[in-house]
């Protein structure tokens, strides 16, 4: 089985865990996040940090989003703006969010397209060893090679249930592990692997 069709396959199985979820359970676990991570993520004031309006099942992090602004940080959202590329734009207090496309909601043209210092990423399955399977678009892939292009190397975060987790995630050469994974029972960093 190659590694594309493995991926298929787990994405499918976790995502349908994380759709049984209850609605209660989802904003429960949500909520959770928000005391889990709200001041263990360390950051200075004025970093950028990209969160996500949730889509379908996926947690709801506006509430961390709205504690991490609390506590300085500078908010953007992703905006999907073609099947290949999407960008970041700042998400600030009053300023409507539309329809950006492909299901998602952000700020609209007017906002100012900002580079995140750290990723918020949904996702739909992890490991223990912080590698990820995304949504299979390869939106964020994209996103932090053209970051890292510029020079940035952005922290990235995972932001999942528990049901999510995997054994194993089947790792390909361009893949790239995250820095840490948010749930609702806890915010864990990854050690490098040596």
């Amino acid at each position: 089985m190659t590694s594309r069709v493995e991926k298929a396959a787990i994405r499918n199985e976790r995502l349908a865990l994380r759709d049984a979820m209850t609605p209660q359970a989802r904003i429960e676990g949500s909520l959770a996040m928000v005391e889990h991570a709200g001041d263990r993520l360390e950051f200075d004031p004025g970093t950028v940090i990209s969160g996500f309006w949730p889509i379908r099942s996926e947690a709801d992090i506006r509430p961390l989003m709205a504690h991490l602004r609390t506590r300085g940080a500078r908010l953007c959202l992703p905006v999907v703006l073609d099947r290949e590329t999407i960008i970041f734009r700042e998400l600030v207090v009053g300023a409507p969010v539309v329809k950006t496309g492909f299901g998602t909601t952000g700020p609209g043209d007017e906002a100012a397209v900002l580079e995140p210092d750290i990723l918020l990423v949904p996702l739909s399955a992890f490991d223990r060893a912080g590698h990820r399977i995304g949504y299979g678009a390869g939106h964020y892939d994209r996103a932090i090679d053209r970051l890292k292009a510029k020079g940035r190397t952005p922290k990235l975060i995972g932001i999942a249930f528990d049901c999510q987790e995997v054994a194993s995630v089947p790792v390909e050469p361009h893949d790239v592990a995250l820095d840490a994974i948010l749930t609702e029972s806890g915010f864990r960093l990854f050690q490098p692997v040596s």
